[in-house]
């Protein structure tokens, strides 16, 4: 496959993430958060078994579009399900505890491909994640918390006052480039660095592994800040601290490119945690699943599709370094724009 076609992988997870997440107040309205939650962990699995098996490129296409479909379910529900279970004051900090299994696993990953790559094949990898999905959507519906109780159906009038909610747009806009400054960059880095900048895939899968490494912790702190600096302000810092170091990524030398590769998402997971916090202040709990279905779909085919298609296009064309770069352009200026941002100091609303 060519750079574009291993980006457009991305692009197929990201379109069945979109059309998962636009579904999603569907299912919980007709259901719970809870039992939306397990439907989508189990479906991730389900599908995962599907790619491990799959013989044609075709096959394997549509089972990713299958895994991001499935996940799609997922966020709103749990994010709906944490605020909750916890005091408004507390958010950021829960959130920032939900968001420890992503940036957990942007570190952990790279090593386990690299050790099934050398000891099996990326099949047995898919099963052995489908399996766990399997297994993890039995137990939450067996010992979870929370989550027994509806949400609101994107038909109902929750979503027109939604639509007509200004800082909800904005909030759109931000998660595309908040995406793009993790999913991003990250699925289409170790490409790059191979390819491009020739690193020795052993070499680029650590260093991509490494720069993921302060992930958990960073995230709590950037949970922490949220709660403490303000969902606004975390969201600014995160957005252009990000973007310039991205922008680096496709100028700097060799010598300091690892450096960059490191520090690259040192602030970028803080802005999962403050963005959430945000949606859920501009919200009421009921309509807090629709919130994220509406706002983090366009997020994710602009931040976890459009742009590792556009990093690969630049690729083919000669010129991975660009991609990165006017990547990193955008995020900056994306964190100007946040100041535009207007929050409630309280929201009696969200109790």
């Amino acid at each position: 496959m060519s750079h574009s076609q291993a980006g457009f992988l991305f692009f197929l997870s990201s379109l069945g993430y979109l059309f998962g997440l636009m579904s999603s107040g569907l299912l919980a309205s007709r259901s719970t958060h809870r039992l939306t939650i397990v439907v989508s962990i189990g479906g991730i699995g389900v599908a995962m078994l599907a790619i491990a098996a799959a013989q044609r490129l075709w096959l394997i296409r549509c089972g990713l579009f299958g895994v991001g479909f499935a996940a799609g379910f997922y966020l709103p529900s749990a994010i709906a399900t944490i605020t909750s279970l916890v005091k408004r004051q507390h958010w950021g900090k829960a959130i920032a505890v939900h968001e420890l299994a992503p940036n957990l696993a942007f570190f952990i990953s790279p090593f386990i491909a690299e050790l099934f790559l050398k000891r099996s094949g990326w099949r047995a990898a898919l099963a052995t994640l489908g399996v766990l999905a399997l297994i993890a959507g039995v137990s939450f519906g067996r010992f979870g918390r929370g989550g027994a109780f509806p949400g609101e159906s994107p038909a109902s009038r929750a979503f027109g006052a939604l639509a007509r909610t200004p800082a909800l747009w904005l909030m759109v806009v931000l998660f595309g480039l908040g995406v793009s400054s993790t999913i991003g960059v990250y699925a289409m880095l170790p490409l790059y660095l191979v390819a491009e900048r020739q690193l020795e895939p052993s070499w680029a899968n650590t260093i991509v592994a490494l720069s993921r490494s302060h992930g958990p912790i960073l995230g709590l702190l950037g949970g922490w800040a949220s709660d403490k600096l303000g969902a606004k302000q975390t969201i600014v810092i995160s957005l252009i601290f990000t973007g310039t170091v991205t922008l680096l990524l496709g100028v700097a030398s060799n010598t300091w490119l690892s450096p960059v590769v490191f520090f690259q998402p040192l602030l970028a997971v803080w802005f999962f945690p403050a963005a959430f916090a945000a949606i859920a202040m501009i919200t009421t709990p009921g309509a807090r699943n629709l919130a994220v279905s509406f706002s983090v779909p366009v997020g994710f085919a602009i931040g976890a599709g459009l742009i590792p298609t556009f990093i690969g296009a630049m690729g083919d064309a000669g010129s991975f370094a660009s991609g990165f770069t006017l990547t990193g352009f955008l995020i900056v200026i994306g964190g100007a724009v946040a100041l535009l941002l207007k929050l409630p100091q309280t929201n009696v609303r969200a109790g």
